[in-house]
């Protein structure tokens, strides 16, 4: 599979308050681009947990590669990468919001904005990343589309007219929407020629392959049979497989600087591959990890 030029990739999330659709249009991009046919469509694809589809929300971040013929006639390979919805997640959101470029910016049509919404647009601004606002749910009856375009408009500094109005249940404007994502976002930048750097957005624990890690690769490319180095704990390992997520798993023989994927890097405990480290080959090794690193802090909440 040659490599994709990072001219046609274009790498985006969704910023949404539980309950606003951001599922519900994942699941349209899913049957519009064409890699999820109706006879498998279920909703909520992305969200695999079993507590994610019983309580509706989103907990890990999921990624898909979704191929799409633009309305200037060129195809592109667009990367999205879905955070979750909820307040604890604020460092694994903000690692995802770090892999993109730009990002859907989703409110309900009829609720307007919410507080955790806005918190996770100033993540996105702090990012610098390109922000598209979109209104869902304009097919509901309790729906005020020009009151929230307004309201938007005032808080990111765009025209009302410029918010787009879909309904990502009946499927209405998501083309629209897709074809925003091509003309606004920008291509990533990054050589393929540079040391491998790529940061690890996420990682789960797969009993039958070890640990599996979703990353976005910055610059250089990683292949299969490299030794992949962990850039916080010098942990060295032989990386296993490399792929693109389309919405299944698809190992491919690289990634390369821009697209989003997987690495199974033959280690079997999650610890070892933490969310926001600098993934590099022991090979060509980068001098400097692509920053923002922390160690995550485990969060128990109670209410008395």
């Amino acid at each position: 599979m040659p490599t994709t030029d990072p001219k046609i990739i274009r790498n985006f999330c969704i910023i949404a308050h539980i309950d606003h659709g951001k599922s519900t249009l994942a699941d349209r991009m899913l049957q519009l681009t064409g890699v999820v046919d109706a006879r498998q469509m279920r909703a909520q694809y992305l969200d695999k947990m079993d507590i994610e589809r019983e309580r509706g929300i989103t907990i890990k971040a999921q990624n898909v590669r979704l191929p799409w013929t633009a309305d200037d006639g060129k195809d592109y390979v667009l990367h999205m990468i879905d955070t979750p919805g909820h307040v604890d997640f604020t460092y694994e959101v903000s690692r995802s919001l770090a892999a993109c470029e730009g990002t859907l910016l989703l409110v309900d049509a009829a609720q307007g904005i919410e507080a955790q919404t806005l918190a996770n647009l100033y993540l996105a601004l702090e990012n610098d990343l390109h922000i598209i606002p979109v209104l869902n749910k304009i097919d509901l009856p309790a729906a005020q589309p020009d009151k929230y375009a307004g309201e938007i408009a005032h808080i990111i500094g765009c025209e009302p007219d410029d918010v787009l109005r879909i309904s990502a249940k009946t499927g209405e404007g998501v083309a629209d929407v897709l074809n925003a994502i091509v003309r606004q976002i920008p291509a990533p930048m990054g050589s393929v020629d540079d040391p491998a750097r790529a940061m690890i957005f996420d990682s789960v624990y797969d009993s039958y392959r070890g640990v599996i890690t979703y990353v976005r690769v910055f610059d250089g490319q990683l292949s299969t049979k490299d030794r992949g180095l962990m850039m916080s704990t010098q942990n060295q390992h032989e990386i296993l497989e490399v792929g693109v997520v389309s919405p299944e798993m698809m190992p491919t023989e690289t990634l390369s600087a821009g697209e989003v994927g997987y690495v199974i890097p033959g280690v079997k405990n999650v610890r070892q591959a933490r969310v926001g480290d600098t993934l590099t080959t022991v090979r060509n090794s980068a001098r400097e990890s692509l920053g923002g690193y922390r160690d995550p802090k485990p969060m128990v909440y109670s209410g008395l």
